[in-house]
């Protein structure tokens, strides 16, 4: 009864930011932090404001769940009186102002929208945003100021209720605006937003299926936030007049939103700036919106209960990718070099197997530095759901900024998208991979202690071959219909368990992960096998790779089943061919290839060298035991010729 929030639980989820990596304690974590909030002071103090702990990597999921926590709250504080507020009454019935579909419709130019306000705009420069993070008193956010001219346009931001046929006609042209009414019907509405500067009001941190985190609108207590099924893509403004804009976007009021089109609203633009390596500060500016009155009738109409305006004035950033490059730098320095290093070993194969001892040092080495730098550090574990998202957004509308978030991941996804036409998928899954590399290495102890490895009977293990293909289709074949659905499905890959999360989760997560590394201690790379979504994925377009690197002997299968038997996931075939959608390229074939102590073709190409030298030493000897007799014979017992 005094407007405090005495609990919050989290009852259930489908956020895909903590199903692919975040913890689900640090979202119910922060839940927690909503105890003990006073709505009512929030109310009495004219803001909704109040410090909240953005969880890193997860700023769109804690946002929006700090938005809908706290304007429920008011609205039901407001609504039963509680912490000394007045309860709200319904008000009388009245005249209330509604779009007049009456009115004639025309086309207006972009200076006469602007002029009557059926165009808004909000232009901040870069003092104004730097002056905005000193009034918070934030002091790491005031000490990294916006670089540039304070005069420079940080962002010139445009908004317009395009659902009023003469703004929508003379903004979206006349095309436009019939494909708009055929989408949303007479009783929906949209807005229009346009933007130019260093800034995006878009930003690219939303996700198919996701929510456009920057900006929201406010009517009252209500607040809409657009996903991206909501948003349309335009090219320019039809207006004549019309500035060259940046962005120029649609986006469609939801049905279930409780929106007046005919009232008052405002466009809230977040700004975030980088505060720390984990950490960020926000503020957040406003544009007002009116409708014309030219637009409106007043109608006798019974009015639900109204309810005060919360508004809150506030912050943000430059482009979101771009920032995520530049604090990665030195992480984008050290794959790059580590994948310049793979591409020598590669390219210098037959000088590296050559030297055994050197190889297997190199290769170890590799592997921790995938598992530990790539893996445990970084968390740059591709997975099957990336590749999901991949096609989803070729469905959905493509934007590359969205998988430019995420340098690391995009660094691997592009190096494995060239090594498929070179190597196939074994550059990746044998090299790159960081639940591999912990696969092998565990298998490398487990050999060293001398736990009994098992060998599949071919018949067995060419058919078990099939299993991970027909998991990827169907993972693919969900995604179709549901990248949510299927982004729960993908959970069959241990790497968010083993990697990313590493084994800090709910026991059956870490129970199946750890269940399939103890099938690797016995039978090696089990999982890769039998059961990898992502290696199949990249095993069908790595039949289009150009080159063979990998040498055999005719000999190989007929004569010789070493290499078949030493390989490791058993990617040759009896026959002595190697199957490159299962080969790792380990390379170790490539050792014996060249090892004249255990290739029967180096052995015999050994044995006859060394045969050949001998007979030429032989032949050596017996010349030179002739030429001595024939001096003995000539010289005879005179002392002086012997001399």
């Amino acid at each position: 009864m005094a407007g405090v929030i005495r609990g919050a639980r989290l009852v259930e989820h489908s956020e895909p930011i903590v199903l692919i990596g975040i913890p689900e304690k640090r979202i119910t974590g922060f839940i927690d932090d909503f105890t003990g909030l006073d709505v009512a002071g929030l109310v009495r103090s004219g803001t909704d404001e109040h410090g909240i702990d953005i969880v890193s990597g997860a700023t769109v999921t804690v946002m929006v769940i700090d938005d809908s926590v706290v304007r429920s709250a008011i609205r039901v504080a407001r609504t039963y009186g509680l912490g000394g507020l007045e309860p709200e009454q319904a008000l009388p019935a009245g005249p209330k102002a509604v779009i007049d579909p009456t009115v004639p419709v025309t086309t207006e130019d972009w200076i006469s929208l602007v002029g009557d306000g059926s165009v808004r705009r909000l232009k901040l420069t870069v003092a104004d945003v730097n002056r905005a993070f000193e009034a918070s008193g934030d002091a790491e956010a005031i000490a990294r100021p916006e670089p540039g001219h304070p005069d420079e346009a940080f962002i010139e931001l445009y908004a317009a209720l395009v659902s009023i046929p003469t703004i929508g006609r003379s903004v979206l042209g006349e095309n436009e605006h019939r494909n708009l009414i055929d989408r949303i019907g007479p009783d929906r509405h949209a807005i229009l937003l346009g933007g130019a500067g260093r800034y995006s009001f878009k930003g690219s941190g939303y996700v198919r299926g996701g929510i456009f985190d920057r900006f929201q609108l406010i009517q009252g207590d209500d607040s809409i936030r657009f996903r991206d099924r909501d948003h349309k893509r335009l090219r320019r403004i039809a207006a004549a007049g019309a500035p060259d804009l940046d962005e120029v976007d649609l986006f469609y009021i939801p049905e279930d939103a409780a929106f007046d089109a005919a009232a008052p609203w405002r466009l809230q633009l977040l700004v975030s700036r980088a505060t720390g390596a984990t950490s960020k500060a926000f503020t957040t500016f406003d544009l007002e919106y009116l409708p014309p009155k030219k637009y409106l009738k007043l109608e006798a109409v019974e009015a639900p209960p109204g309810s005060a305006d919360t508004s809150r004035a506030g912050p943000e950033g430059s482009d979101l990718w771009k920032t995520m490059w530049k604090r990665r730098i030195p992480e984008i320095v050290v794959l790059l070099a580590a994948l310049g290093v793979l591409t020598l070993i590669f390219f210098f194969q037959n000088w590296l197997v050559r030297r055994p001892v050197l190889c297997e040092r190199i290769r170890i080495g590799f592997l921790l530095f995938t598992l530990l730098g790539i893996g445990f550090y970084a968390g740059a574990q591709l997975s099957v759901v990336n590749i999901m998202t991949v096609f989803s957004a070729l469905v959905g509308g493509f934007d590359w900024s969205y998988f430019l978030m995420e340098p690391l991941i995009f660094i691997l996804w592009g190096s494995v998208a060239i090594s498929l036409l070179f190597w196939g998928r074994g550059a990746y899954c044998g090299w790159l991979c960081p639940f591999g590399a912990l696969q092998e290495l565990l298998n490398r102890i487990a050999k060293k202690l001398r736990i009994p490895q098992y060998r599949l009977p071919w018949g067995l293990h060419e058919r078990l071959w099939p299993v991970k293909y027909i998991i990827f289709l169907v993972l693919f074949g969900v995604s179709l219909h549901s990248l949510s659905l299927a982004e729960q499905m993908a959970e069959v890959e241990p790497f968010k368990t083993a990697i990313v999360l590493k084994f800090m989760r709910e026991w059956p997560f870490v129970t199946f992960a750890v269940a399939l590394l103890a099938a690797g201690l016995f039978i090696e790379r089990f999982y890769c096998r039998y059961l990898c979504a992502l290696g199949a994925a990249l095993a069908i377009p790595a039949r289009m790779r150009m080159f063979e690197w990998l040498k055999r002997y005719p000999a190989c299968g007929t004569r010789c089943q070493r290499c078949a038997n030493d390989c490791m996931v058993q990617a040759i075939h009896p026959e002595g061919h190697i199957n490159p959608n299962e080969c790792l390229y380990c390379l170790h074939c490539q050792q014996l290839y060249y090892d004249e102590h255990q290739c029967p073709v180096m052995i015999e190409r050994r044995l006859k060298r060394e045969r050949q030298a001998a007979r030429t030493s032989a032949d050596a000897g017996a010349q030179i035991a002739t030429i001595l007799a024939d001096i003995r014979g000539q010289v005879g017992d005179n002392p002086g010729a012997r001399k």
